[in-house]
């Protein structure tokens, strides 16, 4: 067995590489001593306080944490908190979108059933209304969060409404140009430290003129935040461009 002193004093990659080689006390080490990273970083997903001990995300994220303990790679590039952090979030993501496509139908058609409603056009009209409900307060919380991520880089939603291409061809080649930046690790790591476009090289590999660019800056950035969050419904914007 791990003591909990001992278990403090070893390298959390170290007790990774053992969890991995069937160390099953040093998996349940980190299962309980990162309960409250898990928790927090569900909660960045639900938008709400998660409770370890009723909230089903929260064993969600728990599973997910098991995961990526016996998944990480160092050769990954990155540290196992931050690959972990993806790894919940994704999984908690997926299990929104999976319960968003059946909304509890099991103990609304037993309310239903119990107020007697007849009228089966009825049912389905509550259950529509009670989904539509759900989808907007996620869209909500995603354009709150949008609102957020662009503080960073000194940028409003009123910006964007008057910073957006007009027309189409405009509009896509800048996503186009955003998917360049973010699949370019390089450029991807300068905006996110540089909050700015590296509007030098990126002239370098997209077929866009320097003044285009600087001209559209703003809206390259937005979807640049866009493609790096795990926004489900703004992403729907992006989708058939490149």
């Amino acid at each position: 067995m791990i003591s909990q002193t001992s278990a403090k004093d070893r390298p959390l990659e170290e007790m990774i590489i053992s969890a991995q080689q069937g160390d099953q006390a040093a998996q349940n080490y980190l299962l309980k001593s990162y309960q409250p990273y898990i928790a927090k970083c569900v909660s960045e997903v639900c938008k709400r306080y998660i409770d370890p001990q009723k909230d089903d995300e929260f064993s969600i994220g728990l599973a997910a944490f098991n995961e990526a303990i016996l998944s990480y790679s160092p050769e990954k590039g990155s540290s196992f908190l931050s690959f972990s952090k993806l790894v919940v979030k994704r999984k908690v993501i997926d299990y929104i979108r999976y319960i968003q496509k059946t909304p509890h139908a099991t103990s609304l058609d037993e309310s239903f059933e119990d107020e007697q409603l007849e009228n089966p056009l009825e049912i389905m009209a509550v259950k529509d209304i009670y989904q539509q409900e759900q989808e907007s307060w996620f869209r909500r919380e995603e354009i709150l969060d949008f609102k957020e991520k662009l503080r960073a880089y000194k940028l409003t939603l009123d910006e964007l409404t008057k910073a957006s291409p007009k027309h189409r061809d405009a509009r896509e080649s800048a996503i186009m140009v955003a998917k360049t930046l973010f699949n370019d690790v390089e450029l991807r790591e300068f905006v996110n430290k540089k909050k700015k476009l590296p509007i030098k090289d990126l002239v370098k590999k997209v077929n866009v003129s320097k003044k285009t660019l600087e001209r559209n800056r703003k809206f390259i950035l937005a979807i640049f935040v866009v493609l790096s969050e795990d926004y489900m419904y703004l992403k729907e914007y992006l989708k058939g461009v490149g």
